[in-house]
C-alpha cells in the first residue's frame, strides 16, 4: 500500500468515527492520560501542591508538543 493511500485510508476512519460519534468524550481519556503523565513527569514524588503540578505539567504538555513541531519542521525542510 503506497503512503497515499494508507493517508485516505486513515481519513476515512476517522472522519467515519467523528460522524457517529462525540469526538470530545471519545479523545477524553486520551487526554487525561497525557496529562497525568506530564504531571508524574514534573513530581515523580507527589511533593509539590496541585496547583504547581498543573502548571508545570501544562508547560511540560507545551514543551512536547513544541518539539513535536519543530521536528516536523525540520523534516519538511529536508524534504524540500
Amino acid at each position: 500500500m503506497t503512503d497515499s493511500l494508507a493517508s485516505l485510508r486513515g481519513r476515512i476512519g476517522g472522519l467515519g468515527r467523528a460522524a457517529t460519534g462525540d469526538m470530545a468524550a471519545l479523545s477524553k481519556s486520551g487526554q487525561d492520560g497525557l496529562m497525568r503523565k506530564f504531571e508524574r513527569e514534573v513530581d515523580p514524588d507527589g511533593t509539590l501542591s496541585e496547583a504547581e503540578r498543573a502548571r508545570r505539567a501544562k508547560a511540560a504538555r507545551r514543551l512536547h508538543f513544541t518539539k513535536l513541531a519543530y521536528a516536523s519542521a525540520k523534516a519538511r525542510a529536508r524534504r524540500k
